[in-house]
């Protein structure tokens, strides 16, 4: 509980202006040597040392940050998260899609840096398509334990951060300093709750809350991402009692309505309404969607609860819908195969994460 004293108003405004040096000067050196994304790019699997090696410092230093797992890791928390994720991903990537991203639309200094993006303002699917990829890599089996191939995505997702904070400050004139530096430190902790503590409370508001204990293992796991995606991690909580409140205290300063959450929200709902196989779960998704968010957040996102339904129902709706796709109790390597396969048919090419490249005239 000591990190309670942490979260105030005047840490979370600090974090606001704070963005991440060491990729931010590693975006740099790619700006200035494009030739390097596109190698980088056609790599497979985290450079190796001899790779690194060849690379301009600021790349360098920014590639060996990621040589050591932290030494506070807990080996049996890292345990309970996989196999957590391993029984439950179809639940735990539909929170993602139907609580996680329209939750974080809802806080509107946040949204404004997703709404000035091209890449989801034209294409929400692939976005959506994109984070779906980032957490099956991030929960990959083995990950942090056996091996840590999760780490290459983890630093190419930092790098687009960090285009962005780039591309923003340069070419955005009408964006307001009082939102802070675009996909600063407490955006990037609150993403990080959404990803974590919302999803388990999705569990709750389905009638299947895994425990304290889960929930703590779970959010050990985010920490680790969190380091490794450049995060102040002395600031993410380690109790469930920290993130509830940590939660909290950004939700109180953020949550507020704005043209470009109801935008993404919109977006997002338009999207499952013509891409979702099951109609049952298209039809409703705006009412999943509200009934998880809750009515304060829908109101600020002006989206509504159609119907009402018992928590029972919610599930057996996720359920059907799985069953379909999936099966009940599919393995990770069955729903990496079946999200390759819709992802096919959506797009027509496989979804993956790129560092982004310039392309010059």
């Amino acid at each position: 509980m000591e990190k309670l004293k942490l979260y105030n108003q005047d840490n979370l405004n600090s974090l606001r202006n704070q963005g991440d040096e060491l990729a931010e000067s590693a975006v740099l050196t790619l700006l200035s040597r494009p030739e390097l994304v596109s190698k980088l790019n056609l790599l497979d699997m985290f450079p190796d040392v001899s790779q690194i090696e060849t690379l301009p410092v600021d790349l360098k230093l920014y590639f060996e940050s990621f040589n050591d797992l932290p030494s506070w890791i807990n080996v049996e928390k890292v345990k309970i998260a996989h196999d957590f994720f391993d029984r439950n991903a179809n639940y735990y990537l539909s929170m993602l899609g139907f609580y996680s991203l329209p939750y974080c639309y809802a806080f509107a200094d946040g949204a404004q840096v997703l709404y000035r993006s091209r890449r989801i303002t034209e294409d929400i699917g692939m976005r959506l398509a994109e984070t779906t990829l980032f957490v099956m890599d991030v929960f990959m089996p083995g990950n942090f334990l056996q091996h840590a191939d999760g780490l290459w995505t983890i630093a190419k997702v930092r790098l687009i951060h960090a285009y962005s904070r780039y591309f923003i400050k340069l070419k955005s004139k009408d964006w307001d300093q009082n939102w802070g530096v675009p996909i600063n430190q407490e955006d990037m902790l609150g993403t990080n709750l959404a990803f974590s503590l919302l999803v388990i409370r999705g569990f709750e508001k389905l009638g299947v809350f895994p425990g304290k204990k889960i929930l703590e293992a779970v959010l050990h796991y985010w920490k680790i991402v969190g380091h490794f995606m450049g995060i102040e991690t002395q600031y993410w909580p380690d109790s469930a009692k920290e993130a509830y409140e940590l939660e909290k205290l950004i939700r109180k300063r953020h949550l507020k309505s704005s043209e470009a959450g109801h935008f993404l929200v919109s977006s997002l709902i338009n999207f499952y309404k013509f891409s979702i196989p099951d109609s049952s779960l298209a039809n409703l998704s705006e009412t999943i969607i509200a009934y998880f968010v809750g009515e304060k957040v829908s109101s600020t996102l002006g989206i509504k609860q159609y119907a009402e339904f018992p928590k029972p129902l919610y599930n057996f709706i996720l359920q059907f819908s799985f069953f379909r796709q999936s099966g009940l109790k599919p393995s990770y390597h069955r729903i990496r195969r079946d999200f390759q396969i819709q992802t096919r048919n959506n797009f027509g090419k496989d979804v993956s994460l790129n560092i982004p490249a310039l392309i010059r005239s």
